[in-house]
C-alpha cells in the first residue's frame, strides 16, 4: 500500500468526484435534483450526493426505481442509511498526473474509437473487468484503441469531469497483449489531450491492482487520496 499523503483541503472537488462531474464537465448527462444527481442507466452507474448526508441518500432513494443499482466515490467510510443493500464497499485509490511533462516514446498507431466499435469494446471488457463500461459509456468521449488487423486489443477513454480534472477510465488490453507497452501508450496520449485542453488528468484503481498502480506512477500519476467505493441496490 503506497503512503496516503494529507492535504490541508476541507473540501476539494475530488473528494465528490461524481457529484461535481455532474455538475460541471458531465452536466449534460445529469438527471436528479440539487442533492442527488446521476448518469442514465446505460452511461455509467455512477450517482453523486451533494454532501454524502442523510438527507441526501434519501434523494437519490426517491428518484431512482427499484432494484437500481448505483456506485458511489466517497472521501471515507460512511453509514448507509435503511432502503439500500450495500453490495460491495472496497477501497480505491485516486491518483492525480503530476508531471509537467511527459517522457516521449515510440507509440503503437492508436485509432479513436466510435459507436461501430462499441461490441468490441464490451468483449474486451468482459475479457479484462477495468471497470463499469456499458453500451452507451462511450459517449463520454475520447475513447481511443489499438487493433491487431481487426480485432481491438487495447483501449482507454475519458469518463467523469470534475472541471478542471478529467478522468481517465477503462484502460484495459487483452490478456495476449500485455507486456507491449499498449497501456501506456494510451494512457500518454490521454493525458495529453488532456493537457491540451488546459484540464488536470485523473484516474482511480483498486490498491490490489499493483501493476496498474506500478504503471501509473511510472507515468508521473501520484495518490492524492484513499477513497471508499459503494455498490447500493435500492430495496
Amino acid at each position: 500500500m503506497p503512503v496516503i499523503p494529507q492535504n490541508n483541503f476541507l473540501e476539494h472537488l475530488l473528494d465528490n468526484p461524481i457529484w461535481n462531474a455532474l455538475n460541471t464537465g458531465n452536466a449534460r448527462l445529469a438527471q436528479g435534483n440539487d442533492h442527488a444527481r446521476f448518469f442514465p442507466e446505460d452511461f455509467a452507474g455512477f450517482a453523486g450526493l451533494k454532501n454524502n448526508s442523510e438527507r441526501d441518500f434519501e434523494a437519490l432513494w426517491q428518484l431512482l426505481p427499484p432494484k437500481r443499482t448505483v456506485v458511489l466515490f466517497l472521501p471515507e467510510v460512511v453509514r448507509i442509511p435503511a432502503g439500500w443493500t450495500v453490495t460491495t464497499v472496497k477501497d480505491l485509490l485516486q491518483l492525480v498526473f503530476e508531471q509537467e511533462e511527459l517522457i516521449e516514446s515510440g507509440e503503437p498507431q492508436i485509432q479513436p474509437l466510435t459507436a461501430r466499435h462499441v461490441p468490441q469494446m464490451l468483449k474486451l471488457v468482459e475479457a479484462t473487468n477495468p471497470g463499469p463500461f456499458f453500451q452507451r459509456t462511450i459517449e463520454f468521449g475520447n475513447y481511443q484503441g489499438i487493433f491487431d488487423g481487426d480485432t481491438l486489443v487495447a483501449m482507454a477513454g475519458q469518463r467523469l469531469q470534475p472541471r478542471p480534472y478529467v478522468e481517465i477510465s477503462a484502460v484495459c488490453t487483452a490478456p495476449d497483449y500485455l507486456k507491449r507497452g499498449y497501456a501506456a501508450a494510451l494512457l500518454r496520449q490521454q493525458i495529453r489531450a488532456i493537457k491540451r485542453a488546459s484540464a488536470i488528468p485523473f484516474l482511480h484503481v483498486l490498491p490490489e491492482n499493483t501493476a496498474a498502480l506500478h504503471l501509473y506512477e511510472k507515468l508521473g500519476f501520484r495518490t492524492r487520496k484513499l477513497m471508499q467505493v459503494y455498490v447500493l441496490e435500492k430495496q
